[in-house]
């Protein structure tokens, strides 16, 4: 890290000291502790909009998708994703939804965990978000991220460890989606994934409700994401307790969790 991004990282660190600091000792944390757990994550204001915003570089963290157990049991909630990943040893800096599942919370298309493809991708027409097409992948594959739209991830897919399948794609090739526009009226809650053109991972989740359009344009214009999927809306959950946000409302399906490597 440069000088200047340090000094530019004081006054939020400031705050988070100021905010979480209380809540982690009052939970049995050291400093020491909740230093480790801090995510990489930070508030960002695009136009008339607030959001959380976390930055993962696939170098520095390791970005992991997650549904069941190892005894096949359905993990459910952000919260306890963690709690086992926190019996195994492993601090989670913080767990999102992956993308669309079904009421028995399977994923709705592609899901590939430690290179197994446990449901294939989905590439025809339907109804909803989903099947707005084109919809998209995001991925990891020999420790670099990636976000391609499925029609293009499917004529050349790569070998990857990890894959979910979402809907619609927000920008392509950085264009935002022909579907979306700017008068649109529908606002919601959102959350996302991009990847920059370093091969920074970026998750982004909206406070206010926002448009796709609005949404879109927030990983294009403002975060430098050429290529960004759509995760989910009225549901979109983001857990990262070492800065006392937890979203943990809802029963999800496939989630993901990001650990430091």
């Amino acid at each position: 890290m440069d000088l200047g991004t340090l000094l530019q990282s004081v006054p939020l660190l400031a705050t988070l000291v100021k905010s979480a600091v209380p809540a982690a000792v009052g939970a049995g944390m050291g400093l020491g502790q909740w230093l480790a757990a801090l995510p990489p994550c930070r508030n960002q204001t695009f136009e008339n909009a607030t959001y959380l915003v976390c930055e993962t570089d696939p170098k520095h963290f390791s970005i992991e998708l997650f549904w069941k157990d190892k005894n096949g049991e359905l993990y459910r909630s952000l919260h306890n994703l963690r709690s086992a990943q926190q019996a195994t040893g492993r601090t989670m800096l913080f767990g999102i939804n992956a993308g669309m599942y079904h009421p028995n919370l399977a994923p709705v298309g592609l899901y590939v965990k430690r290179g197994e493809q446990v449901t294939p991708a989905r590439a025809g027409s339907g109804t909803g978000n989903f099947s707005m097409q084109p919809n998209g992948i995001f991925y990891l594959s020999a420790g670099k991220a990636g976000v391609r739209a499925t029609r293009d991830y499917l004529k050349r897919p790569p070998r990857v460890d990890y894959a979910t399948q979402s809907g619609p794609m927000l920008v392509i090739d950085g264009k935002l989606h022909p579907k979306f526009q700017a008068n649109g009226t529908s606002r919601k809650i959102r959350d996302g994934v991009g990847v920059r053109a370093d091969g920074v991972a970026v998750f982004a989740i909206s406070d206010d409700v926002v448009t796709f359009h609005e949404f879109a344009r927030l990983f294009r214009d403002e975060l430098g994401c050429p290529n960004a999927l759509f995760l989910d809306g009225s549901i979109s959950s983001l857990y990262a307790p070492g800065i006392g946000r937890n979203d943990d409302f809802w029963n999800l399906g496939p989630m993901i969790g990001v650990f430091r490597r």
